[in-house]
């Protein structure tokens, strides 16, 4: 799937409706809620520093006023990091039960400013399922985050296929996010915090780890929306492709579908975005595949309308970047969420 050999009828089909639906101001799919009930079950566990920086303060005012300035007519908020499991399944389904339903008491309060992602209490796989089934069936949430790993349990896990054949069946869009990777050597984490480095190969990690198993390519229904400009993947597939047939000479690896596999995979622009960082991203992956995200709250809302700003000046200036300027901002979060995209429903 590599940029120049896409399609030129399916960009300009896909640029059309973008500009046709372009109206109201971009599609967030980045943005973080940190609920009360969340905040106090950390504070039980002593668990507030588990990532290695503290939490930000989050209101939804504060939010919404932000957005305002920014132009921002929607946002996606997931739960942040860490996962609040401690030990006690039972008491993290409890925990994830409530800000779920925080978070869609709170898409319902603001229709149209806000879509909700659903957290999962996972290690435990079969309550992750039934916490799926009630957050997509009784809450009518957008789509369901899922952590890069929980204590130590990645993504592409063999034990996680049941939850993954269920999403599938729900045509389900995945919000991945990096969490603190298990085990972590606690000097190197104080030095070089998570969010700098390991966040981003904590998702190339659990990427790749998919795609090697066929995870994505198994279940082609689900949707997933890699953070922060893709993290490494735009520099570990390549290598990872160069490497796979000595892996399979030596029979540690089998047959990857890298077809099926990489048009699963969405990319939001979260982060340090540039030019060239969408350049790099476009080598293995498509325009309709960039989405806006900003990270709020975890940058200062200034800081982060001077990015949107800025992107929007490179979009429009840059010649082979202009056609996907409505796309970017919010043509392709329309595409991928359909009908639940600023609905308010």
């Amino acid at each position: 799937m590599n940029f120049k050999n896409y399609l030129t009828a399916s960009i300009v089909l896909t640029a059309s409706l973008a500009a046709a639906a372009f109206a109201g101001g971009a599609i967030d799919v980045h943005s973080h809620v940190i609920p009360a009930d969340y905040l106090a079950n950390l504070q039980k566990h002593n668990a507030q520093l588990d990532e290695g920086f503290p939490l930000p303060k989050w209101d939804v005012s504060a939010h919404l006023k932000w957005m305002d300035e920014a132009q921002v007519q929607t946002s996606v908020l997931t739960l942040a990091a860490p996962q609040p499991y401690f030990g006690d399944a039972n008491e993290s389904a409890a925990t994830i039960r409530k800000v779920n339903e925080v978070g869609t008491s709170l898409k319902k309060q603001h229709p149209g400013r806000f879509m909700y992602c659903a957290a999962l209490p996972l290690p435990d796989v079969k309550k992750s399922i039934a916490e799926a089934a009630y957050a997509l069936d009784t809450l009518k949430v957008d789509c369901i985050k899922l952590a890069t790993n929980v204590k130590g349990q990645y993504l592409g896990a063999p034990e996680l296929g049941p939850l993954f054949d269920y999403l599938n069946k729900k045509h389900s869009v995945v919000i991945l996010h990096p969490h603190r990777p298990e085990p972590v050597n606690k000097d190197v984490m104080k030095q070089t915090p998570l969010a700098m480095q390991e966040y981003l190969s904590e998702t190339t990690r659990a990427v790749t780890n998919m795609i090697s198993r066929n995870v994505l390519a198994r279940y082609p229904n689900v949707k997933v929306v890699v953070p922060h400009c893709g993290a490494y993947l735009p520099l570990a597939l390549p290598r990872m492709k160069s490497l796979i047939p000595v892996m399979q000479q030596n029979k540690l690896i089998g047959k990857i579908d890298w077809e099926k596999n990489l048009a699963s995979l969405y990319y939001d622009l979260a982060g340090a975005h540039s030019a060239e960082t969408i350049r790099m991203m476009l080598s293995i992956t498509t325009p309709d595949h960039l989405l806006y995200g900003s990270d709020y709250p975890y940058v200062a809302p200034k800081v982060l309308t001077a990015s949107i700003e800025r992107l929007k000046a490179y979009l429009k200036k840059e010649a082979d970047l202009a056609p996907y300027y409505d796309m970017i901002l919010e043509g392709n979060a329309r595409a991928l969420f359909g009908d639940k995209a600023t609905s308010g429903k």
